[in-house]
């Protein structure tokens, strides 16, 4: 049989026995008319394809979740807004369900849990309202004009697992949906943490200068590096900040999609030899302006304008700040302004993570390490960009022995750079096999930057080829909470997946690893670890269609082939990954 992954959406009309009890003929004739003016247009604009139809309901497929969320939220508000004049009791309402998984396409028809699913979250949504999955919210969040709240887990029926639920907000609508049981800043998807929270939104480039958008980043990036390395504050990581770039948002929004009591939002101008910053900070849940100042330097000075400006929001945050603590992570990095413009470039290179954009950022490292031999963190970043161009294939095989120098230099000079020690860490356990010294390495780097979500995934990794399940896992989980919307979310949630099959825990480590899949369909990663898991927790069929999958994007995978990218370093776990593949159905 043929499968895809889609996303479903399935709705129906609340109500709809006691609608037609009460006028038959009138709410027959006023439903084709919705269909027909608002409902199918929406569907169709949005690329959606009408399965089939019931006398009250319908059940849709979308190509990604994205267009489904978006058609949901259009149908649901042109609802609200037809039925502003009906009486509560005349008006037809919908309720939707969205889910993202696997079906199975029969002629015209699907099936499959993830219709299954569908089904009942849209069973459990309020009258004009929108009930959506965890995975399905994870590919919405950041791109549809609404906020969601948590139901937490959901019993849905004849669903084997409890499954966790959102409600998309759909702003001012005066449906029942709303009125009744949502009241305006009520959401809050994320607890926030036991110590002052902050966000760090990318400053805006007022420099009237495209090009100079590289330095606005590197300011902030360094900004929340810093702030990073306060063990009483919990930062959130520059790659979910980084997503609200160049849109207009309401800050109450970001600190609930982040779960984040503040956030620090600002401009950058740079003219000539001359810097201006301005910077406030912002109380998510008040609205309130705890500060707003300007800061002008000469560019010689931009260290300094840092640290000003993360002393600033420190001493906002926690008045009684040690200020030993304080000049302690105020570091500079290089004496070289020309090596750390070099260093910036490499930075917005990076982050674009593209092939031809790692081997420009690689080039700038290395540049910035020319002119400056003792740049520890220039050091750091080349070795990571080493590893990230290895493990896609991209690198010649000469650049293993230059990733490990950079690495060994990154640790020797970076006795207080987390990121330095970190790279150093990571590639001593992968490439060199030291773990324990690797291991040592991050311990110290998680010292020194307690928030920085890239160190918790490298140490997540690092704890898996140590075989400590419980540490891979708690380092996973940390590395997600602190980057909610990184674009490479689907790289930790694999970790997660890694470290619930070290633990034997083969049903957690398949759902994880289905969540990484939901980001990135084609990351051979997750395919393998699902196979694997499904395979050993007995869903022999699940097993096979993930291995059918992987062997599509590698048909020269085979389990003699195996030893460089098996996830774990011990003989006896190694097996059972092994195993679970055979199981699926990998060649020998």
């Amino acid at each position: 049989m043929e499968r895809r992954l889609t996303a479903v959406l399935a709705a129906d009309v609340a109500g709809y026995s006691r609608l037609m009890g009460r006028n038959e003929e009138g709410t027959l004739a006023q439903l084709k008319s919705f269909r027909k003016a608002l409902v199918d247009p929406a569907i169709a604009e949005h690329r959606g394809r009408i399965v089939k139809t019931t006398g009250d309901g319908m059940l849709v497929e979308f190509a990604s979740a994205v267009d489904a969320g978006r058609c949901a939220v259009e149908v649901q508000r042109r609802m609200a807004e037809q039925n502003a004049a009906v009486p509560q009791d005349q008006r037809i309402e919908f309720r939707v369900g969205i889910h993202v998984g696997d079906i199975i396409i029969d002629e015209n028809d699907i099936f499959g849990d993830a219709v299954n699913i569908a089904a009942r979250l849209e069973g459990i949504a309020e009258p004009g309202g929108v009930c959506i999955s965890d995975d399905a919210q994870r590919q919405l969040r950041g791109k549809v004009d609404t906020c969601f709240d948590d139901l937490g887990l959901q019993t849905l029926k004849n669903i084997a697992e409890p499954m966790r639920a959102w409600r998309m907000r759909l702003g001012n609508v005066s449906t029942s949906a709303l009125s009744k049981n949502v009241s305006a800043g009520s959401s809050k998807p994320l607890a926030l943490p036991d110590k002052p929270s902050i966000a760090v939104l990318p400053f805006q480039n007022m420099s009237g200068d495209p090009k100079q958008e590289y330095f606005a980043d590197g300011i902030v990036e360094d900004i929340i590096t810093a702030l990073a390395r306060m063990p009483w504050l919990f930062v959130i990581a520059r790659n979910s900040t980084f997503t609200y770039k160049g849109r207009a948002v309401d800050l109450k929004d970001v600190g609930r999609d982040l779960g984040v009591r503040y956030v620090l939002e600002g401009s950058v101008r740079s003219a000539g030899k001359r810097v201006r910053v301005t910077g406030q900070l912002i109380d998510a849940i008040t609205g309130a302006h705890l500060w707003a100042e300007r800061f002008d330097a000469d560019l010689e000075d931009v260290f300094d304008l840092q640290d000003h400006i993360t002393s600033r929001v420190v001493g906002a945050l926690t008045p009684k700040l040690e200020l030993a603590e304080i000049e302690y992570a105020k570091r500079k990095p290089t004496s070289s302004l020309n090596a750390y413009d070099f260093y910036l470039r490499g930075l917005a290179s990076f982050h674009r993570g593209s092939r031809q954009s790692l081997t420009d950022a690689l080039q700038f490292f290395d540049r910035a390490i020319e002119l400056d031999s003792g740049f520890a963190s220039a050091y750091g970043m080349a070795a990571w960009c080493c590893v990230i161009r290895n493990n896609n294939g991209w690198s010649p095989e000469t650049e293993v022995h230059h990733m490990t120098s950079r690495a060994r230099q990154a640790a020797r000079l970076g006795k207080d750079d987390p990121i330095a020690l970190g790279m150093g860490g990571l590639v001593l356990a992968q490439v060199e096999g030291d773990l324990d010294a690797g291991a040592a390495l991050l311990d110290r780097a998680l010292i020194l930057g307690p928030n920085l979500a890239a160190v918790w995934h490298l140490s997540g990794w690092v704890r898996l080829y140590l075989g400590q399940a419980k540490k891979a896992i708690e380092h996973m989980e940390r590395a997600l909470r602190l980057n909610p919307l990184d674009p490479l979310h689907y790289a930790a949630q694999n970790g997660l997946a890694a470290g619930y099959f070290l633990a034997g825990q083969y049903d957690m480590a398949a759902s994880s690893a289905d969540r990484a899949l939901q980001e990135q369909p084609n990351y051979s990663g997750a395919i393998r670890m699902a196979a694997a898991s499904y395979a050993l927790v007995g869903q022999t069929a699940k097993a096979q269609s993930y291995m059918a999958r992987m062997l599509k994007i590698d048909p020269t995978l085979r389990a003699s082939k195996l030893k460089g990218i098996v996830p774990f370093r011990g003989n006896a776990d190694a097996a059972r990954y092994v195993d679970g593949l055979r199981r699926a159905g990998l060649p020998e």
